[in-house]
């Protein structure tokens, strides 16, 4: 079909990479809003909906074969009103929708297929449907066929069914009680060493998804309480992530998930989120134990970010399709001829003992490379394979990239490049963090509060509660990185923003869209943690980690109520939580205060200041109070240790103070570092 204006869609006008992967399909799309719903109302249809992702797999799957199929259309177009989301731009709309899948079918995923009234209420749902029934999924044209049917003889029905389904929701916002705050830590980290697979690392057998949130918990518990199993399951989950197939050895950046238990065979897919969440872990576990391993991978990471994922302007992209000329993974296997006509015999034999390549291959025919089966580090040698096989690679046709801006995932993503620049001693890492970080606050942020995606010039018309809270916390971590006090200001207006316009005063616990908003059938709230911490998980770290730099009244009682409200959810089912866990520990285990006060550029002053944050010390925070900037507004109670002395150093704890010391040597004296 030839793409232009005159045979596309309603979705010709979206910016959505997603939705104008759609803008030329004979099925009339819509795209969310009222115009749709007014139309399923005033010709008395159900709404047909379906949520996807540009770079989710079965999403293409479905699109080919059935709403690029002149039947299929016919029928939606003629007794249903069709809708497209993309729940990246609308992940209100899905969370409500995937809560209503999962209640319906116990299970859930993309594409999301959800047939519902004209007032919104669902009354079936599913993921993905072929075009006609095999192995043992109903076909796509023959559950339209039985639902318009349905609508037609047994309304009542299907109406009463939404009704229930609608109710059954509403009613799980609501949760009240009292938690032991020391049961649901240990809860979280007994589920972890029940169910740690010992070979692999991991937390399942297949598929095996990183759960990034999983190992920085870990790691805060070894620290917490001095346990090395905690450790070495983070450790051993790390490791064999990085010596797996899931990660890109040739061009750097991990794929979404592995299909088996030994982190073979990836799904190809690559998001901003796991990558960013990632290299903050290996970041992490290098800081807390100087593995090599972990410094390399945070570092082929940044650089697979930097390279392929940052716009022009300094932000990053979302992701990166599995498929590449219609073939998934494509871009990223190698046929063992092909090797052996581009390498030496040398370099062959080297790609043959060291990362698993064999004649047969391990991919339908192909080889992924990975080192499951080596040891020791990386070498030259194998750098300069590496890199021929990358100039190789680099002449195929690559897979889509989503240019889409999201504000919650440059969080992360800013979040990670900050801190690696702080721990891998690179300027460059906090410079990417920083240009991302102007690019959102500068295109992003303004009259309406924060958008939550950007494409093309083009804001969206709200934020979300994890595009507050992650970019927030990134700017926590920036300032750090930086000591520029603006960041510091940023994050704290996000989170009173925050407050204002997500706070639910009488669950305790924050909404996931804006008061006043466009409301859904019931108004969403993202409570758990999957892929990436929810918005209520990484609000809780936002106000945990202001409240230890700026000891402000409003963050502590904010911090104190939210998990006073959030503890009893948590409760029932802690591993379903353990970024907000993560959260809770933080808040539990005595708090150290490190204060250094100089004027900013002190080279001496800096370079403590640089040594003692490249450490893992999850439970204190460091501040660099500079005598020579305005910092009473952002700091207040700080003033009191600003002396006439060059240096000085405070070390504060179980609310106490020693005694100042004044010089950077006695300062690492007394922290024992």
């Amino acid at each position: 079909m030839t793409e232009n204006t005159a045979h596309a869609n309603r979705l010709i006008n979206e910016t959505s990479p997603y939705l104008l992967q759609h803008a030329h399909n004979p099925v009339d799309w819509y795209p969310w809003g009222d115009e749709a719903f007014t139309k399923a109302k005033k010709e008395d249809k159900p709404v047909f909906l379906s949520i996807g992702y540009s770079t989710c797999h079965w999403c293409h799957v479905m699109a080919h074969e059935s709403f690029e199929d002149e039947g299929v259309a016919e029928i939606l177009n003629a007794f249903f009103v069709p809708i497209k989301v993309d729940r990246e731009e609308r992940p209100d709309v899905d969370e409500v929708y995937m809560s209503a899948c999962q209640t319906m079918t116990g299970s859930g995923g993309w594409p999301l297929t959800i047939i519902m009234t004209p007032g919104k209420k669902p009354f079936f749902a599913g993921t993905y449907f072929p075009k006609r029934t095999a192995y043992g999924r109903m076909g796509l044209l023959e559950l339209l066929s039985k639902v318009s049917e349905l609508w037609r003889d047994k309304r009542s029905e299907l109406e009463q069914s939404g009704e229930e389904i609608t109710g059954i929701l509403s009613e799980r916002t609501h949760r009240s009680g009292i938690a032991d705050t020391e049961k649901i830590i240990e809860e979280a980290y007994v589920h972890m060493r029940e169910s740690f697979d010992e070979a692999y690392g991991g937390f399942s057998q297949s598929p095996k998804f990183p759960t990034p949130h999983y190992l920085l918990f870990l790691l805060n518990c070894w620290k917490a309480y001095d346990r090395p199993e905690a450790l070495a399951m983070a450790q051993k989950t790390l490791e064999s992530i990085y010596r797996g197939g899931i990660f890109d050895h040739v061009g750097g950046g991990f794929s979404r998930y592995s299909t088996d238990r030994k982190w073979l065979i990836p799904h190809f897919e690559k998001m901003l989120y796991d990558n960013a969440l990632l290299m903050l872990s290996f970041t992490e576990c290098f800081a807390a134990t100087g593995k090599q391993f972990c410094r390399e991978a945070a570092k082929k990471t940044a650089e697979y970010l930097a390279r392929d994922m940052r716009s022009p302007q300094g932000a990053f992209y979302s992701a990166q399709d599995a498929d590449s000329e219609g073939v998934e993974g494509k871009y990223y296997v190698w046929k063992y001829d092909e090797l052996k006509e581009l390498l030496t015999e040398g370099e062959l034999k080297l790609l043959e003992s060291r990362y698993g390549v064999t004649k047969r291959g391990d991919f339908e025919g192909t080889n992924i490379l990975s080192l499951i089966d080596s040891t020791g580090e990386r070498t030259a040698a194998e750098d300069a394979v590496l890199q021929k096989l990358y100039n190789e690679r680099i002449k195929r046709v690559p897979p889509l990239t989503d240019t889409k801006i999201s504000a919650s995932w440059n969080g992360l993503a800013i979040e990670a490049f900050a801190r690696a620049g702080i721990v891998l001693d690179n300027s460059e890492y906090i410079d990417y963090a920083r240009r991302a970080a102007d690019f959102i606050l500068a295109n992003m942020k303004g009259e309406g509060g924060l958008s939550a995606t950007y494409k093309d010039g083009v804001r969206s018309k709200q934020g979300f509660l994890a595009d507050y809270a992650n970019l927030g916390g990134a700017l926590v971590s920036l300032h750090k990185a930086t000591l520029d006090l603006r960041y510091i200001k940023e994050a704290v207006a996000l989170a009173k923003d925050m407050l204002s316009l997500f706070w639910d005063e009488e669950a305790g616990r924050f909404f996931m869209t804006k008061k006043g908003g466009e409301e859904l059938f019931m108004r969403p709230r993202e409570d758990y943690d999957g892929a990436m911490p929810s918005g209520n998980s990484t609000a809780v770290m936002l106000l945990l980690r202001l409240y230890n730099m700026t000891g402000a009244e409003w963050t502590k009682h904010a911090l104190d109520a939210v998990i006073e409200g959030f503890a009893p959810a948590a409760s029932e089912s802690p591993a379903a939580y353990v970024h907000f866990v993560s959260a809770l520990l933080k808040r539990t285990m005595p708090h150290r205060q490190v204060i250094i006060a100089a004027d900013r550029g002190d080279a001496k002053a800096d370079a403590v200041y640089r040594g003692i944050t490249s450490h893992f010390l999850p439970f204190t925070t460091v501040i660099y109070y500079d005598k020579s900037a305005q910092m009473d507004e952002v700091f207040p109670e700080l003033a009191q240790y600003k002396t006439d002395a060059p240096f000085s150093g405070y070390v504060c704890e179980n609310f106490a103070c020693r005694k100042p010391v004044y010089s950077p040597s006695e300062l690492l004296r007394e922290l024992r570092l």
